[in-house]
């Protein structure tokens, strides 16, 4: 079985690369013989980057023909989104779409959010749901890995909090779960050895809080006192511009935090569990594990 990954250079798409190759039970996954991994990057990698044995293919997102011939003999691809601008995010896996139809690859194993709505204020929501509907129009068989918003993508906010004993957000009674990266690693690892589901895995926490709640568990984690305050949202976005934080994500996380407000990331699943065998980790378990640093 001959499985590509895009995005293999990332965090994300560099973990699943190694899940795959590392299948020989040395990392606590079940033994896939016989697959071969293709990692997808915009730029050539050091030898040392990569598992042996591993496979390289240098594909922008935005060259089509490059992506064709990365994916050329490929039976599984496991998309892991661009990022950037939406629109441009959206073109680019409209490429990589069009490039898995034309090359007849097998199964599409596609990163998504569990906020994946045409009708969400968040940006990223947007395109998530519009590429599923792509590979949903495109004859290739897909599954849809829906992640929550990632425990490590939250650490910025997180460890400012852990300084200053405020959690400072526009997220008003939101509530999220938060998800480590490396669990949804393992289900997009699960789902591309796997059968197409022609469906979507919610890949969550084990547990749903608003920001006071994580707030509450951080606290605890770390044995010393974190609140949260709710801001306004012009409020956070003037904040967070007076930074300089590119636009671009000034935008991008005040529309994420405009979902959160209304509810959208109110989710906690066992699909995890249900491709993997393993449980999620837990926020509280991911803190702790800090707390001494």
């Amino acid at each position: 079985m001959r499985i590509a990954v895009t995005g293999a250079a990332g965090g994300l798409g560099g973990r699943v690369v190694r899940l795959l190759a590392g299948r020989d039970g040395t990392d606590g996954t079940d033994v896939v013989d016989g697959v071969d991994v293709v990692a997808v990057t915009r730029r050539k990698l050091p030898a040392e980057a990569l598992p042996p044995r591993v496979e390289v293919a240098v594909a922008d997102y935005a060259d089509p023909p490059a992506l064709r011939a990365a994916l050329r003999g490929v039976d599984a691809l496991v998309l892991v989104s661009s990022d950037g601008p939406d629109a441009r995010a959206l073109l680019h896996h409209r490429n990589v779409v069009a490039a898995a139809a034309a090359e007849r690859v097998g199964h599409v194993a596609a990163l998504s959010s569990v906020d994946a709505d045409g009708a969400s204020p968040f940006c990223y929501a947007v395109v998530n749901h519009l590429t599923e509907e792509l590979l949903r129009a495109s004859g290739v068989p897909y599954s849809f890995a829906r992640a929550g918003l990632y425990i490590e993508f939250f650490q910025h906010w997180l460890t400012e909090a852990r300084t200053t004993g405020l959690l400072r957000l526009p997220a008003a009674d939101g509530r999220i779960s938060l998800v480590a990266r490396d669990d949804v690693a393992h289900a997009l690892a699960a789902l591309a050895t796997g059968e197409p589901t022609r469906r979507h895995h919610d890949i969550t926490g084990p547990e749903v809080t608003d920001l006071a709640g994580v707030a509450s568990i951080a606290a605890e984690a770390w044995g010393r006192p974190v609140a949260y305050e709710d801001i306004p949202p012009d409020t956070y976005h003037a904040e967070t511009a007076a930074t300089g934080l590119d636009p671009w994500w000034v935008y991008a996380f005040s529309s994420m935090f405009a979902s959160v407000r209304e509810q959208r990331w109110d989710r906690a699943s066992d699909h995890l569990t249900g491709l993997t065998g393993r449980l999620p980790v837990a926020l509280a378990d991911a803190l702790s594990a800090q707390a001494g640093d």
